[in-house]
């Protein structure tokens, strides 16, 4: 099949690559140039395991293309998914205006052979509609330019295109794995034909054909309404925040009670009601989705009068879970101001060179804040020389240079690489040998054994 994905970031490049991969003719489309010509060359402009081999292999293959020419991807694209950002805006809700700009170019681009154009960007509840409203609206003012007498009021998109919503659930650092290995995909729409057109794009991902594990059942395909699919991304990502921060809020009393949270979330986690996902206390969420996509979901039940006080104290309860490690260093160090704290990690999670709302950047403000001096290693960010636009914070270059002189380590993101660290050289190096393990992550025997004081959370 012939698709148009517009916008090349997370979502947008990887499902633009494994659809290429997986036999279809994708053309990705991005307004920055310098991206594009990186993309075009097999570079994948972000770090994803996986995405920049299923790059070259679909550009060698020739299932795959870039550019910046939206009417050259629109003529394309029998299906045309728009895949660009909705970052939060400090009330809370989702920033449309990049998703309104695609709507808006993709109408002014259309020439009457019908388009299935799919909502992949996360988008408020009820931006279905939305979306064709502004379509008819490019495509209207695509005609009145062009000298053609029009009544808008009568324009239909019947025939010519429908919306479906198909949200992704795909985890940074996982992305790849979770396009060809999906727990579901949710197809939301009103026409059949738009949605047999969908099934058919995801048929080889739907029957394992490319899945780690091909002898599993097919993957479900939730077909709905659009709003309904809409409301499963955020109902989804929130349910996990939730789960997140109650695992956090649990291990905050631990710590009080003498309990062990590792031990309590084990057993709470073999309930199969429960499961053990998503039950790691530690830092708290980041990222690019929880924090907007529960915002947002607070945002809308405020528009439409309702108080969401369970989601409310789910990002209380993270907000809070940031600053647990300062307390934790100063019960330990007692006075921050004049001490050195390295940081282990500065991205939000494992995998990834993501920073969007990354635990670590409160934790470099706060220490910052009480006067100590913050070091940090990272094995991603380390290796490329650059600040990543952090200040006030210095990123070395290996961690031997991170523990030397240091007053406290704080693991922050659970990089596999820092579970086999020379901690006993480490130890030598630094001032006063404290980790706080702020994921619950390393070996305590092993570290004490390695002349580490050792903190965990409700650990």
């Amino acid at each position: 099949m012939k698709v148009c994905v517009i916008g090349t970031g997370y979502v947008g490049l990887v499902t633009g690559a494994c659809l290429a991969r997986i036999g279809h003719h994708v053309i990705c489309v991005d307004n920055n140039e310098e991206k594009v010509k990186v993309m075009q060359a097999g570079q994948s402009p972000i770090f994803e395991p996986g995405l920049s081999e299923i790059l070259r292999e679909s550009i060698d293959a020739g299932n795959i293309e870039f550019t910046t020419d939206l009417k050259a991807g629109v003529e394309h694209g029998d299906i045309l998914f728009i895949a660009v950002g909705t970052p939060a805006l400090p009330t809370g809700e989702s920033d449309t205006r990049y998703v309104e700009a695609v709507a808006r170019g993709i109408g002014s681009h259309l020439t009457g052979d019908y388009k299935v154009i799919v909502n992949k960007s996360t988008v408020p509840i009820g931006s279905g509609d939305w979306v064709k409203m502004i379509v008819l609206d490019g495509l209207a003012d695509a005609k009145k330019q062009a000298g053609e007498a029009i009544d808008t009021s009568n324009l239909d998109s019947k025939g010519l295109f429908d919306v479906v919503s198909n949200p992704e659930f795909l985890r940074e650092g996982s992305a790849v794995f979770d396009t060809f290995n999906p727990d579901r995909i949710v197809l939301g729409g009103a026409d059949p034909n738009a949605i047999a057109k969908m099934q058919e794009l995801y048929e080889p991902i739907v029957k394992r054909q490319f899945a780690e594990d091909q002898s599993l059942p097919p993957v479900p395909v939730v077909v709905t309404d659009l709003s309904s699919a809409e409301m499963v991304k955020y109902a989804a990502n929130a349910f996990l925040a939730t789960k997140i921060s109650f695992i956090n809020e649990v291990a905050n009393i631990c710590d009080r009670v003498g309990a062990d949270v590792v031990q309590v979330a084990k057993g709470i986690g073999l309930d199969s009601r429960i499961g053990s996902k998503f039950l790691q206390a530690g830092l708290g969420w980041g990222g690019s989705c929880f924090p907007k996509d529960v915002s947002a979901l607070v945002h809308t039940a405020t528009d439409y009068g309702y108080e969401a006080i369970l989601l409310e104290s789910t990002i209380k309860v993270n907000r809070h879970q940031r600053v647990i490690v300062i307390e934790k260093l100063q019960q330990t160090l007692k006075i921050l101001k004049g001490k050195t704290v390295g940081l282990l990690g500065l991205t939000f999670k494992p995998d990834t060179d993501d920073m969007r709302d990354a635990p670590a950047l409160t934790l470099i403000d706060e220490l910052n804040r009480l006067g100590a001096k913050v070091k940090a290693y990272d094995p991603l960010l380390s290796q490329s020389g650059s600040s990543h636009g952090l200040s006030n914070v210095s990123v070395e270059t290996d961690v031997e240079r991170l523990a030397d002189h240091c007053d406290a380590l704080v693991l922050v993101t659970d990089w596999d690489v820092f579970e086999t660290l020379n901690y006993k050289r480490m130890a030598e190096l630094m001032t006063h040998p404290v980790i706080i393990d702020g994921r619950n992550y390393l070996d305590r025997k092993m570290l004490e054994e390695a002349g580490f004081q050792y903190v965990g959370i409700g650990h």
